[in-house]
């Protein structure tokens, strides 16, 4: 039997702690959990005083609609979770696999389509948990166990490329392009596609065809009750937001979804990653004011942003350093060439683990050490031959 990774004390199925648990932190333990939120407060308060502005433009940078379409988001899909129909839908894929390579491409095509419906972020914490499970009931080696993590990793942030919900950065340019929900799956499907054939291959690659051996057990699945009607209340809200989102609305989106879910299921509510949110909130603000002030002005005015080239590099390059959400944030100041910005830090999501929150969450849940070294292994070829590939294809089409 292979050794366990280090989990936390939480259900196989569920991100969050167990009933009546807190979890209890120092200040320097949610520093460095939180350590994005921190640098983003840094950034805004370093720029608030060397370059004071009105309160007017603190306002503009923060982005109150974006926030409450994301907020509208993140209760519905944590509705979802709670419901366990989608562990349940996992269950039932796995159990229709009988080989190692079988279920890793189920795996990878649960992530990306989940993803495109219920953002990356969320559907990591419903699938690393439920792939952990499946790994030791199956007996998978370590170094198998960790490529099934990595793999989701890849398939959240190939298959979110395509939805206009499935990821942050596609909120933001959405709502910054105006464009309908169509005209977006327009832009990103040929993207999306080179992506998803490029993680078919790794799988092809990467996983034996070999028998799994083994079928799941029933002790090993979560057979807690399922919600229908909390079910149906959050697919309602999820497609009532797409609806306002695109329509314009997304303070009443914001407002229906907190209402709504205070009313039918608190917990949700609750659970909302609001570290996320505040995270996002001073992003904004920081990038924001760091992309108006004067200096960086001038160097981003020697920079043709035009040749699109330059952009795609400049993109994918940035979100290694500062992440793919906050490079979105940043060179959307610059440039209107909306598609390319999309495809360029979306492809940035691979490379360095930073380039994607997805990944951070990802590898923090499978919980091992030597997860990290194989992540970069993998990925940052990865990451050259999708950039290459992607760009041909697609950014240049």
């Amino acid at each position: 039997m292979t050794s366990r990774p280090a989990l936390p004390a939480r259900s196989p199925t569920s991100s969050a702690p167990p009933s009546g648990v807190t979890e209890r932190l120092s200040w320097w333990d949610h520093a460095r959990r939180e350590w994005l939120l921190c640098i983003a407060i840094m950034l805004a308060l370093v720029l608030a005083v060397a370059d004071p502005q009105p309160g007017e433009r603190y306002l503009e940078w923060v982005d109150g609609p974006t926030l409450a379409g994301l907020f509208a988001l993140l209760v519905a899909t944590q509705a979802v979770r709670r419901s366990g129909y989608v562990q349940a839908a996992a269950w039932h894929l796995t159990d229709r696999m009988t080989s190692v390579r079988g279920l890793a491409l189920a795996l990878a095509a649960g992530a990306a389509v989940s993803s495109m419906l219920l953002t990356n972020d969320v559907s990591l914490f419903l699938l690393v948990p439920l792939t952990l499970a499946i790994a030791r009931t199956l007996d998978l080696p370590d170094p198998v166990r960790r490529r099934m993590v990595i793999v989701l990793a890849f398939g959240v942030n190939a298959g979110s490329m395509l939805s206009p919900i499935g990821n942050p950065q596609n909120l933001l340019i959405w709502q910054l392009s105006g464009v309908d929900a169509w005209h977006f799956v327009r832009w990103m499907l040929p993207a999306c596609a080179v992506n998803l054939a490029a993680l078919a291959l790794f799988i092809v690659l990467a996983f034996p065809s070999a028998a799994t051996h083994q079928a799941p057990t029933r002790a090993a699945r979560d057979d807690s009750p399922r919600k229908p009607g909390l079910a149906l209340t959050a697919a309602a809200m999820l497609l009532a937001t797409i609806a306002l989102l695109q329509a314009g609305h997304a303070y009443v989106a914001g407002l229906v979804a907190a209402i709504l879910f205070l009313v039918v299921d608190r917990t949700s509510v609750r659970q909302v990653d609001w570290a996320l949110l505040a995270t996002f909130a001073a992003l904004f603000i920081g990038l924001g004011h760091l992309a108006d002030w004067g200096p960086v002005q001038a160097l981003a005015r020697q920079v043709d942003w035009a040749h699109r080239l330059t952009l795609y590099a400049s993109g994918a390059a940035l979100s290694q350093v500062i992440s793919n959400v906050p490079a979105t944030v940043f060179l959307s100041q610059f440039t209107k060439e909306w598609q390319t910005l999309l495809i360029a830090v979306n492809v940035g999501g691979y490379g360095l683990a930073i380039g994607s929150m997805a990944n951070l969450i990802a590898l923090r849940l499978e919980g091992s050490r030597r997860i990290w070294w194989d992540f970069h292994v993998y990925s940052v070829p990865f990451l050259a031959v999708v950039a290459a590939a992607t760009y041909g294809i697609a950014a240049a089409a």
